[in-house]
């Protein structure tokens, strides 16, 4: 990792920027798969399941034998850590339902808002090299709590046609069974077109690899939503001298460990508990199974020493990280100066790990700077807030007159006969 000292403001902009991907190749790619899947349905599906996943299957349905079968393979204490993440999940996520308050904004004018599910969702659960069974948590419960009506998952099969044994078990305790072997950005398009299996959805959910997030990107081209624009994993950490730094070369590995286009920033105004913090991530990372792609990573990865931390966290703020840990020992006081971050995780002893499985906060977040215009995944992305307003006779006695001036100012008669002709009713007892 490249170490700046107090770089200028001008360059900061510049030293904010992600790993750069040639978007031209990756479009032309996703383009046709997502035009080969829109044709040619399960078939084509299934002969992209040959090709990318190496695998030959007969249907990309998950048959509840299968799904039994797998998840019956997963160790009793994975089962119990799995069910206790969820009930955090569920429990925080279950607290941010609102109920409706109806609010007079004129005597008998009556105004609320309701929220109402979003109905058909589709899920993408990455499997590959690291099955990421938690996304598949952060995404069911609030789909689930929202009441949408039609759940649709989407996870690829390993070599052996299978899915993943703990995607198998989340979906089995949650009760989720329209579930398809599928990865890749042929399953956004599924999703985005429907095939003959797999129902087309309203939104879309998950994170994925450079292919899943443009083909998200292209399904907003066919009426979709998505949950955000998603990029690699990314986390940014400061650290003062006061800092363990141990525990902040480990979480700045956790998220190195992700894949080779991570990036992963430390931030600190000591040199040297930032240069004790760069020793130990060279050591921790030659202990990592995932090595290879952690090392890639730390290439993308840099840190700053600033002479204050009040430059730290606007530098921060300019980044706007994913994930956003503030080893400090005046956590709370610095944590009421971020503006921007998809998480903030406080203190010495909160690892970002915690919010990716077990502590209830939602892991699915947004990268690459998204986090100026979006939030992370909450119950909220998972419904439409729908208002409602009723007004009486006396509502539309006391109304009326001020949208007829307002519509007839604007040249809309009609809008203003909509209330002249209710408002003549009433003069003539009707």
């Amino acid at each position: 990792m490249k170490v700046y000292v107090n770089p200028p403001r001008s360059r900061w902009d510049k030293l904010c920027e992600r790993p750069s991907i040639d978007r031209k190749d990756l479009s032309s790619t996703v383009e046709q798969i997502m035009s080969a899947v829109k044709q040619k349905g399960d078939a084509q599906l299934l002969a992209y399941a040959q090709e990318f996943d190496k695998t030959t299957l007969k249907e990309v349905r998950v048959s509840a034998e299968e799904l039994e079968q797998q998840a019956a393979s997963v160790s009793s204490d994975l089962k119990e850590a799995i069910k206790q993440a969820a009930a955090n999940i569920e429990k925080f996520h279950k607290a941010q339902a609102r109920t409706p308050e109806k609010i007079s904004t004129t005597p008998g004018v009556v105004c609320w808002r309701k929220q109402l599910p979003i109905q058909r969702v589709g899920l993408y659960v990455p499997g590959g090299t690291a099955p990421l069974f938690s996304s598949l948590l952060m995404l069911a419960i609030p789909a689930k709590l929202a009441g949408c009506k039609t759940i649709v998952v989407c996870t690829p099969p390993n070599q052996e046609g299978s899915i993943a044994a703990e995607i198998a078990y989340c979906c089995q305790i949650l009760g989720l069974d329209t579930i398809f072997k599928v990865g890749g950005a042929q399953a956004v398009a599924a999703m985005t077109f429907g095939t003959e299996s797999i129902p087309k959805v309203d939104k879309i959910f998950g994170p994925g690899n450079q292919y899943v997030t443009r083909a998200k990107e292209m399904s907003l081209n066919y009426g979709l939503a998505i949950d955000m624009p998603a990029g690699p994993s990314e986390v940014l950490v400061i650290a003062d001298k006061y800092a363990n730094p141990e525990f902040v070369a480990a979480d700045l590995l956790s998220q190195a460990e992700h894949g080779s286009d991570s990036q992963v920033i430390l931030v600190g105004d000591d040199l040297k508990t930032i240069g004790d913090v760069l020793v130990i991530v060279n050591e921790q990372v030659e202990k990592l199974p995932r090595v290879a792609l952690a090392t890639e990573a730390l290439k993308n990865s840099k840190a700053f020493v600033f002479d204050d931390l009040n430059s730290c966290m606007d530098f921060s703020n300019n980044y706007a990280p994913e994930h956003l840990i503030l080893a400090l020992r005046e956590d709370d006081y610095w944590a009421e100066k971020v503006t921007v971050a998809g998480s903030v995780f406080m203190g010495n002893f909160t690892p970002e790990s915690a919010g990716d499985y077990a502590s209830g906060t939602n892991h699915t977040l947004p990268t690459n700077g998204y986090a100026r215009q979006y939030s992370g995944v909450s119950l909220d992305s998972f419904v439409n807030k729908v208002t409602f307003q009723q007004i009486s006779a006396q509502g539309i006695q006391n109304l009326g007159p001020v949208i007829e001036t307002m519509a007839k100012a604007e040249g809309l008669e009609a809008h203003k006969n909509a209330v002249t002709v209710r408002l003549n009713a009433l003069k003539d007892g009707n």
